[in-house]
């Protein structure tokens, strides 16, 4: 029996819904996994050479950033990591959204694109380049004027305890994902209400 949204508890957090069993829970570059064909039907195994290591976290690599800057800094990142994995798993096609994708082999929808985007956060976060934030649990956000229940990867500031969405769902591959504060992005947010 599917339940409606409004009997799920408030407070329930993205992490309990879709979450790949076999997913790997310490990702390193040289081993790590990434999910497709909608809600992580399709996951694998995939690693990055050292210099696409390079070429992923270059942006982080500036001294002295803010943390607003960093976070412009994560976006070019995880562009970088969906276009390499793009091309090693074939999602390099993956259309933004759902529908104008849909079916088509290697698309994500968000549970996937959350679930990897966190994956690339989580690497970050590990190889010690995220100096101003600390990457979070996924988020969901539910409700009559916000659409369909939609999963995103989430960070938070260091310095003050904002959280912010990293979603990458709504763009094609390899486009930086959309970064918003968490309660933005909650009550709605996407980029073309920026």
């Amino acid at each position: 029996m599917i339940l409606p949204l409004a009997f799920l508890p408030s407070g329930l957090q993205a992490a309990s819904f879709f979450m790949p069993v076999d997913k790997i829970t310490e990702p390193t570059p040289e081993r790590y996994t990434v999910c497709f064909d909608h809600s992580c039907t399709t996951i694998v195994t995939d690693s990055l050479s050292q210099d696409e290591w390079g070429m992923v976290t270059q942006p982080l690599r500036k001294p002295a950033m803010t943390a607003e800057e960093e976070r412009l800094a994560i976006a070019r990142s995880i562009a970088r990591f969906e276009d390499i994995v793009g091309r090693h798993t074939g999602t390099y096609r993956d259309l933004g959204r759902n529908l104008r994708g849909f079916g088509q082999p290697g698309q994500l929808d968000c549970i996937d694109e959350s679930t990897n985007t966190t994956t690339y956060l989580r690497l970050l976060e590990r190889g010690g380049l995220l100096r101003h934030h600390r990457v979070l649990e996924r988020s969901t956000r539910f409700g009559l004027f916000v659409g369909m229940p939609h999963t995103t990867a989430v960070i938070e500031e260091t310095g003050n305890g904002d959280r912010y969405a990293v979603d990458s769902w709504f763009l094609d591959n390899g486009q930086p994902p959309y970064i918003a504060r968490l309660e933005v992005w909650k009550a709605g947010g996407a980029p073309e209400n920026e």
